[in-house]
């Protein structure tokens, strides 16, 4: 839907087919952390007054059994917001409501069963016959197990729920924490009244932690946190399997690959969503004008302009989980002097807050 709209900015026309009901994007129960510069192309595509969310004013970072922290605020680098918490149900609302204003053509129930290459267009095998297109783009599902991917399973996996903090803790309402444990990461993101909960644990104990009374669930909560946070209330709790899967290569013949159909990464530091509109963002500009979208020479130079930004996210992200996720002491000390010395050094902490808001390629 991101990327309908934005070929509509830029002249080009285009059409959706999605195998689901339109609209099926509003059960998703995950929550997204938008960053400032997601903001920022979310106001180009038009949808985001629609959009409730909540800022992110300062994150903390820390690890749990071992020293070392860091605070990276909002007003240092000179933003609104860090990021923004909202619910994926309501950026698929707001980019639906814009599509019906645009009249950008919804195709739901309509898989495609197949997609052959011809000379100068790609014909799509659908269940009401076939149709063709210049250029063909993936921007949903998951990444294919074949050749053109790399997937490692981490053997994680996330627990997500919603909690309510005691009351005396409203001062902590735009503040995320992000808590390195040995199991694996820990994210409380500000929701509304209620902070989002993202609780990586083995996959081998997601079942039961998903399945723990409420005030068990709290108490377990309690302790990976610390932080003297205190919670009332938890809601029921879903569970998902964290596996990185990334293709290659994003292009293809007449063909292009982008969000999770591009690459699946681990949920740390919440860049996923940010890097499928900025893959979104870059497709939009580098088709607009064309006589032919699909060429290769466009779609060569759009893996290019993507190479930089996609490779450093999927290492950052993945080498988080690597050196993390684990209880060794050496490198528990060399995290701890990692996050002192982010904390000690101003423009190193920039540095980094700036690739998290605008991705490898940050924007002035």
């Amino acid at each position: 839907m991101a990327l309908a709209l934005a070929l509509y900015h830029h002249g080009v026309g285009a059409q959706i087919l999605d195998a689901r009901p339109r609209g099926a994007a509003r059960g998703d129960q995950r929550v997204f952390a938008l960053s400032h510069g997601s903001r920022q192309i979310l106001e180009w595509l038009g949808v985001w007054p629609s959009i409730v969310a909540t800022k992110i004013d300062v994150i903390h970072v820390s690890q749990q059994g071992g020293f070392g922290r860091t605070r990276l605020v909002a007003q240092e680098e000179g933003v609104p917001a860090l990021g923004y918490v909202t619910a994926a149900a309501s950026v698929s609302d707001a980019l639906d409501a814009a599509l019906t204003k645009a009249q950008i053509r919804f195709h739901e129930n309509r898989r495609v069963h197949s997609a052959d290459s011809l000379n100068d267009a790609i014909n799509l095998s659908t269940d009401m016959g076939l149709t063709s297109a210049l250029l063909v783009v993936y921007a949903e599902g998951q990444v294919e197990t074949d050749n053109a991917a790399v997937v490692h399973d981490y053997g994680q996996s996330a627990v997500i729920c919603r909690v309510k903090a005691d009351q005396n803790q409203a001062t902590r309402s735009n503040l995320a924490y992000e808590r390195f444990t040995p199991q694996g990461p820990l994210a409380l993101l500000p929701f509304g009244e209620e902070l989002a909960v993202v609780y990586t644990c083995q996959t081998q104990d997601a079942a039961m932690l998903a399945g723990l009374n409420d005030s068990d669930f709290l108490v377990r909560l309690r302790t990976h946190i610390g932080n003297g946070l205190e919670f009332n209330k938890v809601t029921p709790r879903s569970v998902f399997p964290l596996t990185l899967r990334y293709r290659k290569t994003p292009v293809g013949d007449r063909r292009v690959w982008l969000g999770n159909a591009a690459q699946t990464l681990h949920p740390v530091a919440g860049q996923g969503f940010n890097l499928a509109l900025r893959d979104v963002w870059e497709l939009a500009r580098a088709v607009a004008g064309a006589a032919d979208p699909g060429a290769n020479g466009i779609l060569a130079k759009y893996a290019v302009a993507r190479r930089v930004d996609r490779r450093s996210v999927i290492g950052f992200t993945d080498a988080l989980i690597r050196v993390f996720s684990n209880d060794d002491p050496l490198l528990r000390n060399l995290r701890g002097l990692g996050l002192l010395t982010l904390d000690l050094l101003p423009p190193l902490r920039a540095f980094v807050a700036k690739r998290m808001m605008y991705g490898a390629r940050a924007w002035p």
